[in-house]
């Protein structure tokens, strides 16, 4: 009877991994399949792409889809514009917010309960878009400038209300010990709490980093006239709507029919989808190990 139940105790132990497995790879290949087959397309011949059927390999090889992207000058001042906001607007908000997460979550500070609560009713209520952009054009007079992608984008009270609840978790020991050694405020922060706030704050820089490459409708509003001050989403927004509109022209010359057999709307979409994904595709393997750890020591407690 012994064997008997062992025996069966090791097909069940055979069983979960064999299934688990089988369910893990599935689930996977239904994830991956869009991603695969967008750049198959991408890859594809226009005129080929438009009669469908392609899966994980383009049928009809081809770069024209890229060439049309890449040839345009305008991109590489865009992409430039892209980055540049990006990584100001990542270091200037991990910064701000991360300071005045550290005040906040001082049990000494008597205010830190009001200014915690004017902050969260931010982001329950909203003035709306058109007092925003009468504030940020014609107050703070930021429109047709580039720190327009900036300063409105400096501080989170989300992201200030996870690095504040990570922080608070922190053992209360250290800062006692530092302020005993003569430690003041702002030496405690940046050399005792900051350095342990890497995994939250790497979670964050992910989160800003990633809404602000991916922004285009603040280039929309306030520097749609200005060529030079474009984000990369804009260009490539406008460049897709640019290619439709010369697809559905029916007055195109002959060498515009051409390019457009070549460049399809549908390998353009996927195209842009590539080129869009693609940096932070690369920047994420360097912070996935901190972004599981920082979300949920950063949302454990309240």
């Amino acid at each position: 009877m012994a064997m008997i139940k062992a025996k069966k105790g090791r097909k069940k132990d055979i069983v979960f991994p064999v299934v688990n497995t089988i369910i893990l790879c599935l689930i996977m290949f239904i994830t991956l399949y869009p991603v695969i087959n967008t750049v198959a397309i991408s890859f594809n011949d226009g005129t080929d792409a438009l009669r469908g059927g392609i899966h994980l390999w383009p049928r009809v090889f081809s770069l024209e889809a890229y060439r049309a992207l890449l040839n345009d000058d305008l991109i590489y001042s865009s992409f430039f514009i892209s980055v540049s906001r990006t990584v100001i607007t990542t270091l200037l908000n991990l910064f701000f917010t991360s300071m005045l997460a550290f005040a906040l979550s001082r049990k000494e500070y008597v205010l830190r309960k009001p200014i915690t609560m004017i902050m969260v009713l931010t982001m329950y209520v909203n003035a709306g878009l058109i007092p925003n952009y009468l504030l940020i054009s014609k107050t703070l007079n930021l429109a047709r400038s580039f720190w327009v992608y900036i300063v409105p984008t400096m501080f989170s009270c989300f992201n200030m209300i996870v690095i504040r609840t990570y922080i608070v978790g922190l053992p209360e020991a250290l800062a006692e010990s530092a302020r005993i050694d003569g430690a003041g405020d702002i030496r405690i922060f940046w050399q005792i709490i900051f350095p342990l706030c890497t995994p939250v704050l790497a979670t964050v820089a992910l989160f800003v980093a990633v809404g602000s490459w991916n922004q285009w409708f603040d280039t929309f509003l306030y520097n749609g006239s200005k060529k030079d001050l474009y984000s990369l989403q804009y260009y490539l927004k406008m460049k897709l709507a640019t290619t439709q509109q010369s697809a559905n022209s029916a007055q195109a010359t002959a060498d515009q029919l051409k390019n457009t057999t070549q460049t399809t709307p549908v390998t353009i979409r996927c195209a842009i989808t590539v080129v869009s994904a693609l940096p932070i595709l690369v920047v994420y393997p360097f912070l996935k190990r901190y972004f599981v750890t920082g979300m949920v020591l950063g949302g454990v407690k309240g």
